[in-house]
């Protein structure tokens, strides 16, 4: 598997899904894999991806594997929009004093 990044990671439309499915605390992998129209291999290899980059962590329980969400790595994410959330608010901000200004 080459080296992947957390944006790479994340370009992905199933992966997102997979961190989506554990914002509300782990879930084992069979559960993970029923949610998608996909084989099991396919999700697990996702898994992988997701792991690689951090965004999960895998804990055996039994014959079982549980998936955690690890969103540390999303602050990356984060620090990268931030500067384009500040960008649309500033022009969203001008927009409505515009719209409800004296002007009109």
């Amino acid at each position: 598997m080459p080296d992947m990044d957390v944006f790479g990671a994340l370009a992905n439309p199933v992966r997102r899904q997979l961190l989506e499915a554990l914002r509300d605390g782990p879930l084992p992998a069979g559960e993970l894999a029923g949610r998608f129209a996909l084989s099991r291999p396919s999700v697990s290899e996702h898994l992988a991806v997701l792991r690689q980059t951090g965004l999960v962590t895998e804990e055996p329980r039994g014959r079982h594997r549980y998936y955690h969400l690890a969103a540390s790595p999303l602050a990356e994410v984060r620090d990268w929009l931030d500067p384009f959330e500040r960008y649309w608010r500033q022009h969203l901000t001008a927009l409505r004093d515009l719209v409800e200004g004296d002007d009109l």
